[in-house]
């Protein structure tokens, strides 16, 4: 019996990307791979890649560099790049890095299997189509092996908002929603296989539009499954944000206190050279309405400084609406051209200012975040644990509030949910007593 091959992939970006490389090694263990944590044995070497951070291709082909020694030494060795770099260059890859045997976009994967087998056979493999077919359905059932207690389950894919400094509406393509059937047997097995939380993923999630309920109808059902006690779901869209999703978050028990809700800038002129199609007003009724379903709600969201246009008065608006909204937690990014999205054809921000900006958005976002978590002390959680910790008899896991938590204690297991009393607020995590 011959020895089975090693699969080496590199992930890159969201959580979108995560669940799509386990669904590539899925695909691939049909063909004899096992994966490898290690590149330097590996039969074949995958960079599942993200097109969002500024100059992500050149980071690819950087990275491919690095790959070459190995190349040298074995030269059975297949390297492929995937994902959203993959889908944006296309051919060009493999013109500038002939070393590159295959190319697939983020909806062609299932095609893995057939692409593998062209490049054994020594040709160029590439394929970054939309095909007509659902990737979902042709992709091989997960095996049964035991899983953590957290896994992503993708449920919609693509975007039909055509923000103006975004690369997702081109490398993933139109919105496009899973049938609920086929997410709500895929839940089924993940639970079967040890699964306590799912976190719903989508590029605009909310949109979701597989189930006649839409993601609420879905949240519903899947609340029903027997032992998924953590429902979760990003990222969402302010306009997608309906009257039925707010009000699960008030009513549905399973589903968590914890909402990424990007409204990327506090000013209506930005905010329309962005093409986002909501004001700053809207935004902050749409969150009085959740935060009235939901008071114990913590708040996530997205900030780009330094967009086109933007002028010091229209950062402070951006100030002021992240002020009156207090953040749990947030992330914000200088603003980086994309090539072939609308705002990168006008004036820049100059760096000097994009990084003034972003030092005091960060400073006043990390403040919030603290209180946040400086609120939590005293309180009692319920924390999901999911691996040891750094010293022993530690272990770790996340509070219904996403927060790390981390407690001492020999009577705790992977895949536990206790009630835990925060006793201590770090930096980035929590520490509590298992009660």
């Amino acid at each position: 019996m011959s020895a089975p091959k090693k699969l080496f992939i590199k992930t890159y970006g969201c959580q979108m990307n995560v669940y799509d490389s386990e669904r590539m090694a899925e695909a691939l263990g049909g063909e004899g791979y096992v994966q490898t944590d290690t590149a330097d044995d590996a039969d074949m070497i995958l960079l599942n890649t993200c097109h969002i951070r500024e100059k992500a291709a050149e980071k690819v082909y950087s990275e491919l560099g690095r790959f070459k020694p190995l190349k040298a030494e074995n030269p059975d060795l297949k390297i492929g790049v995937a994902g959203c770099v993959a889908q944006a260059e296309g051919a060009e890859i493999i013109a500038r890095q002939p070393m590159v045997d295959l190319v697939v976009g983020p909806q062609s994967y299932h095609r893995l299997p057939e692409l593998e087998r062209k490049a054994r056979e020594g040709e160029k493999a590439l394929d970054t189509d939309f095909p007509e077919e659902d990737k979902f359905d042709h992709l091989k059932t997960r095996p049964q092996a035991r899983r953590g207690p957290t896994a992503f389950l993708t449920v919609q894919e693509g975007c039909d908002k055509f923000c103006a400094f975004c690369v997702v509406p081109y490398t993933r393509g139109a919105e496009v929603s899973r049938p609920a059937e086929g997410v709500m047997t895929e839940a089924r097995d993940l639970v079967e296989r040890g699964v306590r939380e799912i976190t719903l993923l989508g590029q605009n999630v909310n949109a979701y539009h597989g189930h006649d309920g839409g993601l609420a109808g879905l949240i519903w059902d899947l609340a029903e499954i027997d032992g998924l006690e953590r429902i979760r779901f990003t990222t969402s869209h302010p306009n997608d944000m309906d009257e039925a999703l707010i009000a699960a978050h008030g009513e549905c028990e399973k589903l968590m206190p914890y909402l990424h809700l990007p409204v990327q800038a506090g000013s209506d002129k930005v905010l329309k050279a962005m093409n986002r199609k909501h004001t700053a007003e809207g935004y902050l009724r749409l969150i009085e309405r959740i935060r009235a379903a939901r008071p114990d709600l913590l708040l996530s969201g997205d900030f780009i400084v330094g967009f086109p246009g933007e002028t010091e008065a229209d950062f402070q608006a951006t100030l002021d609406l992240v002020e009156e909204v207090g953040y749990g937690q947030a992330y914000s990014f200088k603003y980086s051209t994309r090539p072939g999205t609308p705002a990168a054809e006008r004036a820049q921000v100059g760096e000097a200012e994009k990084n003034d900006r972003l030092q005091r958005l960060q400073a006043l976002l990390n403040d919030q975040q603290r209180a946040a978590q400086d609120a939590m002390v005293g309180r009692e959680v319920k924390v999901l644990f999911e691996k040891p910790g750094r010293q022993s008899g530690q272990m770790v896991g996340k509070s219904e509030y996403l927060h790390a938590v981390h407690v001492t204690s020999d009577k705790v297991e992977r895949g536990d949910l206790r009630p835990v009393r925060i006793v201590q607020s770090n930096s980035n995590s929590l520490a509590g007593d298992v009660l």
